[in-house]
């Protein structure tokens, strides 16, 4: 019934989660384990390759460093489907509304913000923090629409993968490719976070340089159609917290050194967003070379 496909990275972790799927998925499975323990291959071609290659219609996109805490859950991934048609995307956590501002599938420096959506166990690998149980559901919902998902798991349809694969050609790393996929679905499908699976994820995110180079050429590739207002906040006030939240964003981008010029071209980049006509952008614009000044 299911497909579980992982991109592999550590053979001791791939044996952990195959025990621990075979034990909690409650449902016939297979698992597409993709070898790529020396790094060569990027995240997107190899879950690309792992939906062409799967037996069946209902898939897992999953990380191998995650436990599942729910008995039965591929029964209950199964029913939510079955259950609506219209539904495309299935996460654990998410977003309501996925910014212009470059960000991940949650910007946390927007004053007036989207819900944030979750049902999950975040560990801290990499933090060294205790354990996290992060439940957060604000509509007292069994599944909330959101605009975005995160990528620790993510559960779909084979002929939706197929109909809207991984951006292979644009991210060739390990980032970006959940933002990528939640929009691309999003576009014809429901994306949604289910609050009836819970999992542990062991180790939280790394948000280096090159995350960053990924996330602003998918910023870029979408500037179209940003933002993805899926809470139905106000668009009006949004203008004035998405400057404000580009204020902020320039600080840290020149704190990491990046220059003035590459900056511009990122305010550039954002001018097709409905929310940033001429006016606003120019003001955007205003707003950068403020920060400039008062740098110097």
């Amino acid at each position: 019934m299911i497909s579980i496909i992982i991109c592999s990275a550590d053979a001791k972790d791939l044996l952990t989660v195959t025990k621990n799927i075979d034990e909690t998925v409650g449902v016939p499975y297979e698992i597409i384990a993709v070898d790529n323990s020396d790094g060569k291959r990027g995240i997107c071609e190899i879950y690309n390759e792992g939906a062409h290659k799967a037996k069946n219609e209902i898939l897992c996109f999953m990380h191998e460093d995650i436990a599942f805490k729910t008995m039965d859950w591929g029964i209950k991934l199964v029913e939510l489907f079955a259950e609506n048609t219209k539904l495309g995307l299935i996460g654990v956590a998410g977003s309501g509304y996925k910014s212009v501002v470059p960000s991940s599938w949650y910007n946390a420096d927007l004053e007036m913000n989207g819900e944030f959506y979750c049902c999950l166990i975040q560990g801290f690998k990499y933090a060294g923090r205790p354990d996290l149980y992060d439940y957060r559901n604000p509509k007292n919902e069994k599944l909330s629409r959101v605009a975005c998902i995160d990528g620790c798991w993510m559960g779909t349809r084979k002929s939706i993968a197929l109909k809207y694969p991984f951006d292979e050609k644009l991210l060739k790393n390990f980032h970006g490719y959940d933002l990528d996929f939640s929009l691309s679905v999003n576009q014809k499908y429901q994306v949604a976070v289910t609050y009836e699976i819970l999992l542990k994820h062991f180790s939280d995110g790394n948000f280096g340089q090159t995350w960053m180079e990924d996330t602003l050429k998918l910023h870029t590739k979408w500037s179209w159609i940003l933002p993805v207002n899926t809470d139905k906040l106000e668009e009006k006030m949004l203008k004035r917290y998405e400057r404000r939240a580009f204020k902020i964003f320039f600080q840290r981008m020149l704190d990491d050194g990046y220059s003035y010029s590459k900056l511009v071209t990122i305010i550039w980049n954002s001018r097709r967003s409905r929310i940033f006509p001429p006016k606003i952008l120019f003001k955007v614009y205003l707003d950068l070379g403020r920060v400039w000044k008062d740098r110097k």
